[in-house]
């Protein structure tokens, strides 16, 4: 697979003129009611395909690549319809640009699990617009009719033997109008969707060719490091650069908007010189912050009602008619996002331009970010999309980008801002700390008839998207509870936004992970409260819930549910999140108060799948990142400074400590669902149900290592 690029338009139109003509499409498709709703609506542009005469097949992936697939599942999309093996097709990162939006989150980033359910019509239609095309292009020249033609392999044929290759083709099919209605395959007549296709990036990212955001080397190109405020929240004063300007290297020292940057020749010039700044800081109003009031301020705050999120029955009388009446507290902590690749980027500023090569998942913000910092035009600044090492919705904030550009414009050149690991640690953008109150209660009989869930945390919406919340109760805070699955007649969900002082950030899953966790934490509960098995008790609320049935059911037959190996306890998750439905067995044993985790077993079922593989390794991946969340994920405060700087003091699953992972998929006819994100959630919940089950105590709080239940 080569490089990935990021070209405008212009610079595409004119490169295909270089090499003599061919196919150019830009391809107008309609957008989805979300865009609309967000007045996007009208047909546009999204997806950019070339077939070049050398047969060259180019075509531009508007996601970001972070390591879940997309390069390859996308390019499998365009591939099925346009008869081609993905193999045969150029990846490359599409520019800024209104095509490119996402129409399920309406803006032009990568998140929310989207890129595959975004790109599954469009991408298709795409390969289909252009093998029409192709296939026109050769009746025109055979004068056959196209019915009598057929598309295979990159060439059209005439079933006499007569060949025509897609390259051969593109420029008669350039002339062509772009067929506005094509029949795209139905799934029967897959041969590249559906299929475990190796995926395109893996070679140039073992043998280290694949360019991240770290990787960017331009002429002439200095490097700079950025103190910051070592308070949440704080600001510059003043700084003495004296000692760090007499270094070796050192090129200029400057006040940014984030801090204090100092440029040199080299990475660790500039880190050594960073280090003899001499700087005052205003710590701010978050002088004192650490995280008791954290979480004294979100449990005084719960008090009050909140916004309703689903209102089913009268839960609020059913729980005083109950026989019993379960109640219960869940805390979750701020959790850092910890991406592998720390936040980088490289500007190259210059009169009327600016290029900025960026591992962001946020193309559109980004640009806008760095025009501002340059004094341009966002039409003025090409945005470079490189491989992300890690997103995780980390690289959907644009917090490192000005930097790069006011350095760049400061000295006149290339200059590429890489923060530290501490930097990257102390000054991330939080998961929210969540305080959940809920209840639920049971009638004579065991059954569950109320069920009443309140949650209180920050909201990220609120800071990124505001107007989102003048018209609704913010959908990132009420995921995986507002669509509470289980059959009772009295449902009542809402949420009390409650801020800490505190940025907080989209993470992966977003609210799936701490409401999946209280949820089906405390169906355990209810389960055991009416004496049932959990795995009967949730599988009898879920008789008109097929999907989320099913998962269960293959679930517990792989994870030999009841059936766990003497001295290992098991316990269950289950949940719905980005269309996908999956539930998973936790397999524990506890010795001498000492964790293991011994097993993680997860049904999917996500729709149609592009490509198994991809599914089940963002499953895996997903097992584990909620794992080490689970297991250790928090990040504490002490006089208003993040308390955890490094790997040391915020850990992540080792290898030795990684549990066997099991993963079934299961096949299904429905739309695909995403799954960069849902099984991160489903962990903490059933790793808790099973500790309940070898110990018989509840975990409502995590990190689990922190709650003295057991050792780890």
């Amino acid at each position: 697979m080569k490089q990935p690029l990021s070209l405008s338009r212009r610079e595409l139109l004119k490169a295909s003129a270089l090499v003599g003509g061919g196919l150019m499409l830009g391809l107008a498709l309609p957008r989805r009611a979300t865009a609309a709703a967000l007045g996007n609506a009208g047909g546009q542009p999204v997806a950019w395909l070339r077939i070049a005469p050398d047969n060259t097949i180019t075509v531009l992936v508007d996601r970001s690549e972070m390591g879940q697939g997309v390069y390859t599942s996308m390019t499998q999309l365009l591939a099925e319809e346009l008869e081609v093996e993905p193999t045969a097709v150029c990846v490359t990162a599409a520019p800024v640009g209104d095509p490119y939006i996402n129409a399920l989150l309406g803006g032009q980033l990568t998140g929310g699990s989207t890129s595959v359910r975004d790109g599954w019509e469009k991408l298709r239609r795409a390969g289909a617009q252009a093998r029409t095309m192709l296939v026109q292009a050769a009746a025109d020249h055979w004068s056959l009719p196209a019915s009598s033609l057929y598309a295979s392999g990159g060439a059209v044929y005439d079933g006499r033997g007569h060949r025509l290759t897609y390259g051969e083709l593109a420029e008669s099919a350039a002339k062509l109008p772009v067929p506005k209605e094509v029949a795209l395959k139905p799934a029967s007549a897959f041969k590249v969707v559906g299929k475990p296709h190796k995926r395109l990036d893996t070679g140039i990212k073992v043998d280290g060719t694949a360019i991240y955001g770290i990787d960017v080397k331009l002429p002439g190109m200095l490097h700079a490091s950025i103190e910051q405020p070592p308070t949440v929240g704080g600001k510059l004063v003043s700084f003495d650069a004296s000692a760090a300007e007499k270094l070796p290297g050192v090129h200029k020292v400057l006040a940014t908007s984030s801090g204090v940057a100092v440029i040199a020749d080299h990475y660790w010039q500039a880190r050594k010189a960073r280090a003899a700044l001499k700087v005052t800081w205003d710590a701010g109003g978050n002088a004192k912050l650490d995280s008791a009031k954290v979480s004294a301020t979100l449990k005084a705050a719960a008090t009050a009602a909140g916004r309703t999120a689903r209102k089913d029955g009268d839960a609020t009388a059913a729980l005083a008619k109950a026989t019993k009446v379960l109640r219960a507290t869940y805390h979750l902590p701020l959790l850092a996002h910890a991406t592998l690749e720390p936040q980088n980027c490289t500007a190259d500023v210059k009169a009327n331009r600016c290029d900025l090569h960026a591992p962001t998942q946020n193309q559109i913000f980004a640009q806008l970010v760095a025009a501002k910092a340059a004094g341009l035009e966002p039409a003025q600044v090409e945005v470079h999309t490189t491989y992300l090492g890690g997103g995780f919705g980390r690289r959907l904030e644009v917090d490192f980008i000005a930097a790069s550009v006011e350095c760049s414009k400061a000295i006149g050149r290339p200059v590429k801002v890489i923060w530290t690991r501490e930097d990257d640690m102390t000054h991330d953008t939080y998961r929210p700390a969540f305080h959940d109150e809920i209840a639920g209660g049971l009638d004579k009989e065991g059954q569950l008839v109320a069920f009443h869930m309140h949650i209180t945390a920050p909201s990220v919406t609120a800071r990124m998207f505001p107007s989102i919340l003048e018209q609704t109760v913010d959908p990132f805070a009420i995921e995986a509870a507002a669509n509470y699955a289980y059959d009772v007649p009295n449902v009542h969900v809402d949420y009390l936004q409650q801020e800490v002082g505190v940025d907080v950030g989209y993470n992966r899953s977003v609210s799936h992970a701490p409401n999946c966790f209280v949820v089906e934490s405390f169906m355990d509960e209810l389960a055991h409260a009416a004496g049932k098995d959990p795995y009967e008790f949730r599988h009898g609320l879920l008789a008109r819930q097929p999907r989320y049935r099913q998962v269960l059911e293959q679930a517990a037959q792989r994870g030999n549910w009841g059936k766990a190996p003497k001295g290992r306890f098991q316990g269950l998750s289950v949940m719905e999140g980005y269309g996908s439905y999956l539930a998973l067995v936790a397999e524990v044993s506890v010795d001498r108060g000492h964790l293991k985790v011994h097993k993680l077993t997860c049904a999917v079922d996500c729709g149609q799948m592009v490509n198994p593989n991809i599914v089940a390794q963002q499953t895996e991946g997903g097992l584990l990142f909620g794992l080490s969340a689970a297991l250790w994920g928090e990040i504490t405060l002490a006089e208003g400074a993040v308390q955890q700087k490094n790997f040391d003091t915020y850990r992540l699953v080792r290898m030795n400590e990684s549990p066997e992972i099991v993963v079934h998929l299961v096949e299904s006819s429905e739309a695909p669902g995403g799954m960069g994100e849902p099984a991160v959630a489903m962990v903490a919940p059933a790793l808790g149900n099973a500790i309940h089950a070898a110990t018989r105590k509840r975990i409502r709080a995590l990190p689990i290592a922190k709650q003295q239940v057991v050792k780890i």
